[in-house]
């Protein structure tokens, strides 16, 4: 529960723990006698006997302990069987991580050296404690953060993907876990003998790879994200009989955003998402003209902190689970939704914040190199393929501007085409100058791509573009090739609810027909509810919107007000 950096050898030769931390004061901050007494009337004092465990690595964690007496030592267990000493706590420190805000398993273990006296937190009241002892809560957020980022550095807590690091498996289980801030450990058969070996006795093919070894040992093979996110306990089954006051569909910005305000001001929230939190912005290399960062901030870094806001908020943040369907019949006072496990999440409104899907251009054999040279992201993970290699990046908005600008740092030469004429009308003025004043960024306007070509293990080889101005076609030899040419909005899951979408399928709001019966003449709609009352639409998917990451914050904000006035409706008797 308590994270750090892997300390190996270095804690039996008696090196101090600040030096296998960064900001090691803050990681592991000491409290006083005082800051304790405000903190008991959120826990209860707990007693280990030496040896006792505390918590255990894939196990729900009981919440933040704080160590009255003695000594807890924190301990890293892979798959296995290995166990390396992380560090060890005392009087007056406290043990967690940022997903004990929500109950989640513990990534650590921890035992009692000697007889240990704790105040144990449980996860709703160290919420509590965090908003009602502001200066003390600002510490221990802090701090239980910095622990999951030394988790995540480390590579403790997590699984241990084996396969070649640029197989296609390995990098879609990586970007999954690397997306959603969990760590993971990533060895090759050809190098560490423990991989190997268990290669050997499992006898994988290529289409095995990678194999993916839980803490407690399982083994899974080649895994869907949903099959290992349920083996290391990141989904976890829905309350029996509850329901929310809102569900969230979408963990982009303007999901988080409308989960942080919602759950804040009190409202019970749950919030499901397909893949990772942040969307598309969350892949955003650097956005930097998002206000209050002048130097910058990347888009995963940004929507981080929203995804840990919200939980610090009490939201239910589900992820990966995608919303099939949404019965609007309403008939018990709530809508139902039925999620892709079979369950049912019942919430009494629902926003749409479910966002755009990439969208795919007519290419010859594209969807042959999906995942194996063709990518709708630029993260390091990607960036790392393209070292010293020639890319191909198609899209002349702004996220295209970000990811040619991140990956001319990887590449050796980034070839930009671009479809229309120029930048101007679809790109910010900073990037297009950043894009400019790079020596490696070509730009191809009136261009398109038109076929790819590849191995015979299925790695993209070869890339086919032409001219719009010629029909002549050009072929270069291409390893990697990156598409931002726009998204489609991510509504199916709303059809046959009584949803109005225009024609492009995104969600109309604000325009709701007072013959269906759903308003009482002379009362407005919300400017973001949408024909069917209780079920709300902000950001990308919302016609009409403006495609920014401030504007969909900005509508994340604002829904929760109509949010509060549709639920107070709805709790109004009849008259």
């Amino acid at each position: 529960m308590v994270a750090g950096t892997t300390m190996g050898n270095e804690a039996d030769q008696g090196v101090p723990a600040a030096s296998a931390f960064p900001r090691y004061e803050q990681t592991f901050p000491t409290l006083t006698p005082q800051e304790i007494a405000r903190m008991r009337r959120f826990g209860a004092e707990r007693s280990y006997k030496d040896g006792e465990r505390l918590f255990e690595t894939g196990q729900p964690g009981p919440g933040m302990f704080v160590v009255l007496s003695g000594h807890v030592a924190i301990t890293q267990r892979d798959g296995f069987g290995h166990v390396t000493p992380i560090i060890d706590q005392g009087p007056g420190q406290f043990l967690a991580e940022i997903g004990q805000l929500s109950g989640r398993v513990a990534l650590v273990d921890g035992h009692a050296e000697g007889e240990v006296e704790t105040l144990l937190i449980p996860p709703e009241r160290l919420r509590a404690l965090l908003v009602a002892e502001a200066d003390l809560g600002e510490r221990i957020m802090r701090a239980l953060i910095l622990r999951r980022v030394s988790l995540i550095r480390g590579g403790a807590g997590g699984p241990v993907l084996i396969g070649p690091s640029d197989s296609a498996g390995v990098i879609r289980l990586q970007g999954f876990l690397t997306r959603n801030g969990y760590p993971h450990h990533l060895l090759d058969p050809v190098a560490d003998t423990d991989a190997a070996e268990l290669i050997a006795r499992y006898s994988p093919s290529q289409a095995d790879w990678p194999l993916v070894v839980a803490p407690d040992g399982t083994v899974l093979r080649n895994p869907r994200e949903a099959e290992l996110a349920r083996a290391m306990g990141m989904i976890r089954a829905l309350a029996k009989d509850k329901v929310y006051d809102v569900a969230v569909v979408g963990s982009g910005p303007a999901g988080l955003s409308t989960a942080v305000y919602a759950a804040s001001e009190g409202l019970a929230v749950a919030v499901c998402d397909t893949r990772a939190f942040g969307g598309q912005a969350g892949a955003s290399a650097r956005i930097e003209n998002y206000l209050g960062f002048p130097t910058g901030i990347s888009g995963h870094a940004l929507t981080a902190r929203a995804f840990n806001q919200a939980q610090k908020f009490g939201a239910e943040v589900m992820i990966p689970v995608e919303v099939k369907s949404l019965d609007c019949s309403y008939g018990d006072g709530a809508f139902g939704l039925k999620l892709d496990n079979g369950e049912m999440l019942r919430a009494r409104s629902v926003v749409v914040a479910s966002g755009a899907r990439y969208r795919r251009p007519e290419i010859e054999n594209l969807a042959d190199f999906e995942g194996r040279g063709v990518w709708y992201w630029a993260s390091p993970i990607e960036a790392r393929l393209c070292t010293d290699q020639d890319v191909i990046l198609v899209g002349g908005g702004n996220s295209a501007g970000q990811a040619a600008v991140f990956l001319s740092g990887h590449a050796r030469r980034v070839h930009m085409v671009i479809r229309g004429g120029g930048l101007g009308a679809s790109m910010s003025r900073y990037l297009i100058e950043r894009i400019e004043a790079a020596p490696n960024i070509e730009l191809i306007f009136n261009a398109e791509v038109v076929g790819l070509e590849g191995t015979k293990d299925g790695s993209l080889e070869r890339v086919r573009w032409r001219s719009r101005l010629s029909p002549d076609e050009i072929t270069l030899n291409i390893r990697n090739l990156f598409l931002f040419v726009g998204a489609d909005p991510a509504t199916g899951w709303l059809d046959g609810c009584g949803v109005l979408v225009d024609r492009a399928g995104f969600v109309v709001t604000g325009a709701r027909d007072n013959a269906q019966g759903n308003k009482a003449e002379g009362q407005l709609a919300s400017a973001l509810e949408t024909s069917v009352p209780g079920v709300f639409a902000v950001g990308d998917v919302r016609s009409g919107s403006v495609k920014r990451v401030g504007g969909a914050i900005g509508e994340g904000a604002q829904v929760v007000a109509a949010l509060h006035g549709f639920l107070g409706d709805a709790a109004k008797p009849a008259l």
